[in-house]
């Protein structure tokens, strides 16, 4: 008696459903407070911060808040009305930015190594520990970070 062969299964599509664009993990950066304070307070930079801020999932050390204050306070010094300076501290309170604990001795090593403000080795430190990018209008900030990460200007 012979056994009948069983017929092998057609191969089946693969379907694929993703979700669209707007719902996929942006990469992580390190936005300092200089593309923050363009952002919020009208810079002339400010289209730049806005296209950078919607390209990646931003980060920051903890004390950006305080640096904003800040340039909050500088501002409204230099004449610019309290209410626009109001409004763009709240509007810093709607950003979806991640802030992290940077300690004092990792700062002051970075700081101590590349010439920086410990302030402004903090973003440096954070940019080093999850291995991602690094936004800043500061130019010192910006080379010290190509030297660390070993990347050409």
């Amino acid at each position: 008696m012979a056994t009948a062969r069983r017929a092998e299964p057609a191969a089946r599509a693969l379907h694929v459903a993703e979700p669209p664009p707007l719902f996929t993990q942006r990469p992580l950066a390190v936005v300092d407070a200089s593309v923050i304070a363009a952002l919020l307070f009208a810079e002339p930079d400010q289209a730049v911060a806005e296209r950078t801020l919607a390209a990646c999932q931003p980060v920051a050390p903890d004390l950006l808040a305080y640096e904003l204050g800040n340039v909050a306070v500088d501002k409204l010094r230099r004449g610019h009305a309290e209410a626009a300076v109001r409004a763009g501290l709240a509007d810093f309170e709607a950003l979806d930015i991640t802030l992290h604990a940077i300690g004092a001795v990792p700062a002051f090593d970075m700081a101590a190594r590349y010439g920086l403000t410990a302030y402004d080795a903090a973003y440096l430190v954070l940019a080093a520990q999850l291995r991602c990018a690094l936004f800043t209008f500061d130019t010192r900030l910006a080379d010290a970070a190509r030297k660390h990460f070993g990347t050409a200007a």
